[in-house]
């Protein structure tokens, strides 16, 4: 019993070991951290005596990775987020099985090299597939704790926040064959040579965008009471801070996530007073309607929608995008005759949000602002790369993400969602304006840098913005997820090869037939 508790103890060490790429990201935000996080996890996988132990280690470390990136969900899903975690770290186990079998034992270099690739392979599939809606999104992708690095925003230009994580994960990759492979140091300090060569090169010399004037943007901020006001006091709080907004000079004012909480065709009284606060500013209102509609203003789907809503002087100009990927649990709960019961284990939604159908660019209106394109996203939308590129494909000048994180004031979660706005930028060229009801609201310019001074979760104000735009079309704008395509393509190079020499091994090791035997003669033949 005493010699197997030192391998239990090492299989217990993956759920930390897990956990320490978390620190990469805000809060704490050590980006330089990401590039050895990896090493203490990928050294307990590759000293794994069996393929089953990997597994579970992977997998362990997995849901360590989960309920560090997430523990600000801990006071909402409480112990569901245990379970949960534990469901997603299971996505890990591929990628243990490749660190196993690529850098266990005695590497040599050809081994080396394909570990490079296949990897970092390896752990962007586990990204790509929890980055599913249902699965809860791509937060904390691991390329995303790059977001202050200017020469890591310039490469995201090129392939995304995946490109990003691949080469994150080729360096710790690298490390942790410098450290346990003697006769494979040239091709992991080729790998790490590589990926400081590829990310100078493309910040030297790949041009950034192209500046294209200036938009004014006012971001109003209602601040920590947001979290406990009534709709209509949290409704006067956002009218009050706007009006001090009169006699600027202002191309457009946003509001953050649910700042309206009634329905606007209901309420026409509140749609006269935002049209009169646009009025006042001079500007176009892009406010937050987070409240139910009727089955007439919704084509026969009723129910609670959480919408961008632009307002001109007079009133609703038309223009208005309905919310597509919600938050699971938090917004409705995905198959609830079955999960139904984790609103009574945790704070889940109640019932069903609605969700939209289509993204929607949105003209401004004012003069000012003429042939100024924008594009909104709500909340945990601007996690998704796929979304602000297709606003941008659709000629959207700026991009706009309306949020609340109320609920998790004082945690890491505000700071991790503001982050997400510099990735969204610099993949597209196109600035991001992230404002929320609670704070953190920030803007980050076409290349991902921040633009002012962020509104931190305890003001309650309106901040003026001079937002830069840019014209033309990034890598990544025009050609999409490919670091995503090569990835798969590699593994699945890698999976037909193994197949193919495990199929020539059978036959090899397949045993001949015994030669037939001559009949026995007998007495009589």
């Amino acid at each position: 019993m005493l010699t197997d508790r030192p391998r239990w103890w090492h299989t217990a060490a993956a759920v930390p070991a897990g956990a320490l790429p978390a620190l990469a990201f805000p809060a704490p935000a050590l980006w330089w951290f990401a590039y050895v996080a990896l090493v203490p996890w990928m050294l307990l996988l590759r000293a794994a005596p069996t393929p089953r132990r990997a597994a579970l280690e992977a997998w362990l470390g997995g849901a360590g990775f989960i309920l560090a990136v997430h523990h600000w969900l801990l006071p909402s899903l409480r112990l569901f987020l245990f379970p949960l975690a534990a469901l997603l770290g299971v996505l890990w186990i591929p990628w243990g099985l490749l660190v196993q079998r690529l850098l266990g034992g005695v590497v040599a270099a050809g081994r080396a090299s394909a570990a490079l690739v296949l990897v970092p392979a390896g752990w962007l599939l586990s990204e790509l597939v929890r980055s599913w809606q249902g699965l809860g999104g791509p937060w904390g992708l691991l390329g995303a704790s790059q977001w202050q690095v200017p020469p890591a925003l310039r490469l995201a230009s090129v392939g995304g926040v995946w490109l990003l994580s691949l080469l994150i994960v080729a360096v710790n990759c690298a490390l942790t064959l410098l450290i346990t492979a003697p006769g494979a140091r040239i091709p992991a300090a080729a790998g790490v040579t590589g990926c400081a060569v590829l990310t100078g090169a493309v910040w030297l010399w790949l041009p950034g965008p192209t500046p294209a004037g200036e938009l004014r943007v006012a971001v109003v901020q209602v601040g920590p009471a947001g979290v406990t006001q009534s709709v209509e006091q949290r409704f006067a709080t956002g009218e009050r801070l706007t009006r001090e907004l009169v006699g600027r000079r202002l191309d457009l004012v946003v509001w953050g996530e649910s700042s309206v909480g009634s329905d606007l065709a209901a309420r026409p009284d509140l749609a006269r007073r935002l049209a009169d606060l646009s009025a006042a500013v001079g500007a176009p209102l892009l406010v937050n309607v987070d409240a139910r509609r009727s089955a007439a203003e919704t084509n026969g789907a009723p129910g609670i929608y959480k919408s961008a809503v632009l307002i001109g002087p007079g009133g609703p100009t038309g223009d208005r995008y309905d919310k597509m990927r919600l938050v699971p649990f938090g917004e409705y709960i995905p198959a609830r005759s079955v999960l139904g019961w984790v609103t009574s284990a945790g704070k889940a939604a109640g019932e069903d949000r609605r969700p939209g159908t289509a993204p929607v660019v949105m003209d401004l209106p004012a003069a000012d602002g003429a042939g100024i394109r924008i594009g909104p996203l709500v909340c945990f939308e601007s996690a998704f790369p796929d979304m602000s590129r297709h606003l941008t494909r659709e000629g959207a000048a700026l991009l706009i993400d309306q949020s609340s994180t109320a609920t998790f004031q004082g945690s890491w979660a505000p700071a991790q969602h503001a982050s997400l706005g510099a990735l969204r930028a610099a993949e597209n060229g196109r600035p991001m304006v992230h404002a929320t009801l609670t704070g953190i609201s920030e803007v980050h310019g076409p290349s991902g840098q921040l633009i002012g001074a962020p509104l931190p979760g305890s003001a309650s104000a309106a901040a003026v913005y001079a937002v830069p735009l840019a014209r033309g079309t990034t890598f990544y704008t025009r050609f999409g997820d490919w670091p995503v395509g090569a990835a798969l393509g590699a593994l699945a190079l890698y999976c037909a090869g193994e197949g193919v020499r495990g199929l020539r091994g059978g036959s090899l090791r397949r045993p001949a037939p015994e030669p037939t035997a001559p009949p026995a003669r007998t007495a009589r033949g």
